[in-house]
């Protein structure tokens, strides 16, 4: 069951994402605006180049800055640009004073797998040698697959070093097989129907088959040693809980540092949904207490 909170704010007439819906999903994406990205004057940002993916940069206006921060934008592998979800995550760098790297990364299905995660490890790379330091990398649903995927590159490729990897709804799995992938077919805001078609768009025919490789699909990593310090969260009520659950239990089988949280009553996205409602406030400070342990 939603949240009532969040289920206040929630348009249950939008239909699930199918192939023929992309073009409107991605010209009905929530505009952030300049003002949004500047809280009032606290955050300085620019357009920049890395190495040909075209990036967001976020900095505090003031005061000293501490480590930088690679964020990559959720939109089901097929929608979203370099501004979606940075509303909110402009808070960071108010008050964190992280350097917030977003990149604009291609598009499935126009730009199946491998062109999204190049475009993010393509970006993790340009900041390491442009001296931005050891980043945290971040990352909501298809952005925090993404996320854990270059964690995973990275690991496999002997760096960019990594300081930490915060997973938000992430979107781990593409056999979609699991008991939450089949148990929501309606009433909430991302659902089996669109999930199969994001995977699809990124993977096409290989979907769920025997040869998708974990830098496309990261549930699918033989092993999850040598990660970095990793934080998770999903809703309850999220198509995704129970691939993110299964990936933080292997984290901690391989002897890794993980931690885990499943807001209940949650449904995917939903503190970008209902921003004000309590259960959003609470998975928003339990994050950025994460943050700030990592960043000490």
């Amino acid at each position: 069951m939603i949240d009532p909170e969040i289920a206040a704010a929630m348009d249950f007439s939008v239909p699930p994402l199918t192939p023929d819906r992309i073009p409107w999903r991605r010209a009905n994406g929530r505009v952030v605006t300049d003002a949004d990205l500047s809280r009032g004057g606290a955050v300085v940002f620019s357009e920049e180049d890395a190495d040909g993916v075209p990036v967001l940069v976020l900095r505090p206006a003031h005061g000293s800055l501490s480590a930088p921060l690679l964020h990559i934008h959720g939109g089901g592998m097929v929608a979203g640009t370099r501004r979606s979800d940075l509303q909110a995550l402009s808070e960071w760098v108010a008050e964190l004073g992280v350097t917030l790297v977003s990149p604009e990364y291609r598009l499935a299905p126009e730009h199946p797998h491998p062109a999204p995660v190049e475009d993010c490890y393509r970006t993790l790379t340009w900041m390491e040698r442009t001296g931005f330091g050891t980043p945290i990398i971040a990352g909501t649903s298809a952005g925090g697959g993404l996320a854990a995927a270059v964690t995973l590159m990275a690991r496999d490729q002997g760096g960019p070093a990594i300081r930490g990897q915060l997973l938000m709804c992430p979107m781990l799995d593409d056999r979609c097989e699991t008991p939450s992938s089949h148990q929501f077919l309606e009433g909430t805001t991302w659902v089996r129907t669109s999930n199969l078609t994001g995977w699809t768009a990124l993977l096409g025919e290989a979907r769920g088959g025997p040869d998708v490789s974990p830098h496309a699909a990261p549930a699918r990593a033989a092993d999850l040693e040598g990660l970095p310090p990793t934080y998770l969260d999903v809703g309850s009520v999220d198509v995704f809980r129970d691939e993110v659950v299964t990936y933080a239990s292997r984290i901690w089988q391989a002897g890794g540092d993980a931690e885990l949280h499943v807001w209940p009553g949650g449904c995917h996205g939903f503190d970008q949904i209902a921003p004000a409602a309590a259960l959003s406030h609470r998975a928003r400070a339990t994050r950025m207490a994460w943050l700030r342990r990592v960043l000490a």
